[in-house]
């Protein structure tokens, strides 16, 4: 997966305390932003939206 975002609440200064999150039409992936090269979590699209509704409701 290429590009990689990085979200806007990622803190200050350099804002490597974070995830990033990159999509495919059928897929999202997350990984750690310190530490890019390591293991990387990958979801089917339908279930990381659930995810991100059920993140937000809160």
């Amino acid at each position: 997966m290429k590009n990689w975002r990085r979200s806007s609440y990622s803190g200050e200064g350099d804002g490597n305390n974070c995830v990033e999150i990159a999509t495919t039409p059928t897929h999202a992936a997350v990984r750690d932003s310190k530490a890019p090269a390591r293991a990387t979590l990958t979801f089917p699209a339908p279930a990381f939206d659930r995810f991100l509704a059920t993140v937000k409701k809160d």
